[in-house]
């Protein structure tokens, strides 16, 4: 295979095994998986390892073309076929014949066009727009892709069942980075080079605690989302070393709960409170610190639960229960862990 496929993980080696298989077949193949897992990588390899392989590879997103334009797109159109068609076009099909055509996010082909898309699996023959019905032979081998569940799409009419039988022959689940994050560090090798190698830069280094971090952090947008910050963490860089902002960032971010306003207003007046000795008012109290009269503070405090004795009674009870109930003063202070590139450690993963 001319593509890079990496990874050693044992979700990621059940794709490998599956590329194997159907690559010398011409049967159709669906790609399921998240936004972002590569779906498109992994049909370039199928591609690659299959006898079409010194033919075209031809990929169309469904949902990036208008609906207008979609069916001539796939087709191709006459001249005269429409207002503003004034030469014939080839569509996609036919610029695949003898190679391979990939169907990206198949689940967004609208309805009206999937009976024509069906004919075309069906008898490998196409109908250009304004041709008059005439056919066109075609020798395409059709990969599809989709972010949704076509099954339950099918169930309530929004995909025909036919169309997703004839695409569903050979599946192929494609794995979320969570879920194999020992491929992680040979990912962030592979993109600090090609990164580097683009920006005309030497990254010899990197440092072990980051890795660390981006395999704490749970990667929503998958591959795509690791290589943008890579790409982030090279521009970054100084003196050939990963600056640690531009890769645990989002794990840093992600990790901190969204509070409701009440919650940031309460930590907001008790951290007011705290500085101010539990002074209300005066002049150095937190009323005139916060903005309000005496009266509409307390008034917030009592919605908001905030008294002295409340604070002090669940800091106790926490502090008992993380410490089993020992005194203070009996009590050794844990060496806590710093934050994720908090601070480079001196272990590095050589590139």
């Amino acid at each position: 295979m001319s593509v890079d496929l990496i990874g050693t993980s044992r979700s990621f080696k059940h794709v490998l095994a599956a590329i194997s298989m159907v690559a010398p077949v011409d049967s159709a193949v669906l790609l399921l998986g998240e936004t972002g897992t590569g779906k498109e990588v992994i049909a370039r390899a199928i591609h690659d390892a299959s006898p079409r392989h010194h033919q075209r590879f031809v990929a169309v997103n469904c949902a990036a073309i208008p609906t207008g334009l979609l069916e001539s797109e796939l087709f191709g159109h006459e001249r005269g076929a429409f207002t503003g068609a004034v030469t014939q076009t080839v569509g996609r099909f036919q610029s695949a014949d003898r190679g391979t055509l990939f169907l990206d996010e198949i689940g967004d082909l609208p309805l009206e066009l999937q009976p024509k898309l069906l004919r075309a699996l069906q008898e490998q023959q196409i109908e250009r727009l304004g041709s008059g019905g005439r056919p066109l032979p075609i020798d395409v081998r059709v990969i599809a892709a989709t972010n949704q569940d076509l099954s339950e799409m099918v169930q309530r009419r929004a995909f025909r069942a036919d169309l997703y039988y004839r695409l569903n022959v050979f599946p192929i689940l494609v794995p979320p980075l969570r879920e194999r994050t020992e491929d992680i560090p040979s990912l962030v090798i592979h993109f600090v080079r090609q990164f580097a190698q683009r920006q005309g830069k030497v990254i010899e280094e990197i440092p072990e605690a980051l890795i660390d971090a981006l395999k704490r952090y749970p990667w929503p947008g998958n591959i795509r989302e690791l290589q943008n910050v890579i790409e982030r963490a090279v521009i970054a860089a100084v003196n050939g070393e990963l600056q640690a902002h531009g890769i645990d960032g989002p794990g840093e971010r992600s990790a901190e709960p969204i509070r409701t306003l009440a919650q940031v207003e309460r930590e907001h007046i008790l951290a007011t409170l705290d500085h101010t000795g539990w002074v209300i008012g005066g002049w150095k109290g937190a009323a005139a610190m916060l903005g309000l009269s005496r009266t509409t503070l307390i008034a917030r405090m009592q919605r908001l639960g905030v008294s002295r004795e409340r604070v002090q009674k669940g800091s106790q009870r926490a502090d008992g229960q993380r410490h089993g109930g020992k005194p203070n003063h009996e009590r050794r202070s844990p060496t806590g862990s710093s934050l994720p590139g908090a601070s480079l450690v001196p272990t590095v993963r050589p590139l």
